[in-house]
């Protein structure tokens, strides 16, 4: 090797030194960044929610609410079709998490078993006859809840979905089904995770009568309670906005739907529930655009939290997953009631 080439080849070797310094202390940041921060803990104080011990959206106006979004198909299957990529579906809404948090969505609603795809006959379960549970459809499911706790983000998770519910056999099943399904939240020690038991219980499709029946509810959610009394266990009405008051008495926090509520019944609704004292949280409104926008706007400002279901592009297939594209409208809502409002003359 001539001179001119051992320049240039120590040059190299310089050059290839150089790009890996970094300044002092730096490597010990880039480790503290690889490391998995502490788990994102959801809690009730005072009536109001807290992650990782802080309300949520301090001084905005929906300080101590929960904003959340109903992604329950993300983790879908339909062990009838195998051409459908259930993880790679689960893949997309994971990698859109930031964006969702960003427009101050709190919470996702998961379930498993998912929720209406847009067509009949799909099996999509994460629990067996008896109501011992799927270890392939957990690892979605899991993947998703880790996700959301990457990104401060809470988990409303749900057992059972009306077209599925008759994947169990019985109604010892059903109760097998739950304490399953808390011991695998406690089991993986999800601080992130509160329970749905089940999504619309009062809704005419479920096969079980303990499912459907105020009183079944109830119990299930005190079932829940005794598996692990420190889980937050709830379960939702229908769309129009109302919850039994057995339901709501067993209930930590009350889950309602708005699907077939106008937004000017919006104010009733939630003042018909205050009488319990606890959180309450829609977790389903069909409602997009503009409309959308104003059923946030008064859930927010009678005290209670929102949740929207874009069922057309989220939940019915093929499942999409934008972001705050997926209805920019409403999501700018969402960022504006959960944001600090900017002082006159001050920039942004």
């Amino acid at each position: 090797m001539n001179r001119s080439s051992l320049r240039r080849r120590n040059m190299a070797i310089l050059l290839a030194l150089t790009a890996f310094s970094v300044e002092p202390g730096l490597p010990a940041r880039a480790a503290e960044q690889t490391q998995p921060g502490p788990p994102t803990r959801v809690a009730i104080v005072a009536g109001k929610w807290h992650i990782n011990g802080k309300v949520t959206y301090a001084g905005t106006r929906a300080e101590g609410l929960l904003m959340n979004v109903r992604m329950v198909n993300s983790t879908f299957e339909d062990r009838n079709k195998r051409d459908f990529d259930a993880d790679a579906n689960t893949e997309r809404f994971i990698a859109k998490i930031p964006g969702y948090a960003a427009s101050g969505v709190r919470a996702f609603t998961l379930n498993l078993q998912g929720g209406m795809p847009g067509y009949e006959g799909a099996l999509n379960s994460a629990f067996e006859a008896d109501g011992s549970l799927r270890e392939e459809y957990l690892a979605r499911v899991g993947r998703a809840i880790d996700a959301c706790d990457r990104n401060g983000v809470a988990v409303i998770l749900g057992c059972y979905y009306q077209r599925q519910s008759g994947v169990l056999k019985d109604e010892a099943a059903i109760r097998a089904g739950v304490v399953n399904a808390v011991n695998w939240v406690r089991r993986k020690r999800y601080a992130n995770v509160v329970l749905e038991i089940a999504n619309e219980y009062p809704h005419g499709g479920f096969k079980h009568r303990r499912l459907k029946s105020p009183a079944g509810e109830a119990e299930l959610i005190r079932l829940a309670k005794r598996t692990w009394p420190e889980l937050l266990v709830s379960t939702s009405g229908v769309g129009n906005g109302r919850l039994d008051d057995e339901v709501a008495r067993a209930s930590d926090f009350l889950l309602i739907h708005f699907n077939g509520t106008d937004v000017g019944q919006i104010p009733a609704r939630i003042a018909a529930l205050k009488k319990h004292a606890k959180p309450v949280v829609c977790n389903e409104d069909d409602k997009q655009g503009a409309e959308a926008a104003r059923a946030a706007e008064a859930c927010v400002a009678n005290g209670a939290s929102y949740g929207l279901m874009l069922s057309k592009l989220n939940q019915y297939v093929p499942f999409e997953f934008t972001g705050p594209k997926d209805d920019p409208v409403v999501y700018a809502r969402l960022k504006q009631l959960t944001s600090i409002p900017q002082r006159p003359g001050t920039l942004d």
